[in-house]
C-alpha cells in the first residue's frame, strides 16, 4: 500500500488527517496515481493541509491497493486498518481524523472504531442500507452529500445518519446542486472538509460560516443545507 506517510522529520504530530479516495464496487486491479478517484482528493488534501498549517498536524493521502470494494472482502477496510496500525506503532496515541470520499468514506466509517480514530467525515459517501454504525460510538462524525448526486444515494446517507445518532453525534450537511465528483461547488466542499478537521483537532474556526453550519448540523437531528 502506498501510504504517502508523514515526512521522516516529524516524530510527534499533534494530529493526523488521513484523506481516503474513492473507487468502485468491484475491481481487483491495482490503483494508480493518475486515476480520477485519487486525483479528486488532491485538492481536498491540499485545502486541509493549508487549514492546518502551523498546528503541528500532518495530512496523509494513502493509495489503496485495489480499485474496488469487492463484496465481503471489503478490500479498502483492510488497507486502512493496516495503515492505522502502522501509525499507532510509529506515533503512539495521536488523534486521527479520517476524511473519505465515496467508497473511501464507507471504508473510513467502517474502521472508525480503531482506538486512534477520533473523528470521521464522509463526503458523498457510499452507504448501502445495513452498514454498521456501532463502531462510531464516541467519534465525531460528519456526513456531507450533494443534492444532485446520481452515483451514490443521499437518502441512504441520511438514513445512515439517523441510525448513527443512536450511538454518537452526527452532523449532516446537504450541498445544493452538486454531484458525486464535488466539482461544481468544489471550494465549499474543501471548506467543509477543512473546517471539520480543524474542529476535530480543537483548532479555532478558519471559515466562520462553515463552522457555524457544522455546529448547527451537529446539534441535529435535521441536516443543514448549504
Amino acid at each position: 500500500m502506498n501510504l504517502n506517510t508523514a515526512p521522516s522529520g516529524i516524530t510527534a504530530p499533534s494530529g493526523i488527517v488521513v484523506v481516503v479516495h474513492g473507487g468502485r464496487s468491484l475491481g481487483e486491479d491495482p490503483t494508480t496515481a493518475l486515476q480520477l478517484p485519487l486525483l479528486r482528493m488532491v485538492p481536498v488534501a491540499r485545502a486541509i493541509r493549508q487549514a492546518l498549517r502551523g498546528s503541528g498536524a500532518v495530512v496523509l493521502r494513502p493509495r489503496l491497493r485495489l480499485r474496488g470494494w469487492n463484496g465481503a472482502a471489503a478490500s479498502p477496510v483492510h488497507d486502512l486498518s493496516e495503515l492505522l496500525e502502522e501509525l499507532s506503532g510509529r506515533f503512539g496515541p495521536t488523534p486521527v481524523v479520517l476524511v473519505g470520499h465515496s467508497m473511501g468514506a464507507r471504508a473510513a466509517l467502517r474502521v472508525a472504531g480503531h482506538p486512534m480514530v477520533s473523528a470521521v467525515a464522509g463526503l458523498a459517501p457510499w452507504l448501502p442500507l445495513g452498514e454498521p454504525v456501532d463502531q462510531l460510538a464516541g467519534r465525531r462524525v460528519l456526513l456531507a452529500h450533494g443534492s444532485a448526486d446520481h452515483v451514490t444515494s443521499s437518502p441512504e446517507t441520511w438514513a445512515y445518519a439517523d441510525r448513527a445518532r443512536a450511538v454518537t453525534q452526527v452532523a449532516a450537511i446537504e450541498v445544493r446542486h452538486d454531484g458525486h465528483a464535488m466539482l461544481r461547488r468544489a471550494p465549499l466542499w474543501h471548506r467543509i472538509a477543512a473546517e471539520f478537521t480543524r474542529a476535530s483537532l480543537a483548532l479555532p474556526a478558519g471559515a466562520e460560516e462553515v463552522r457555524r453550519a457544522y455546529l448547527r448540523a451537529a446539534a441535529g437531528p435535521d441536516r443543514v443545507v448549504l
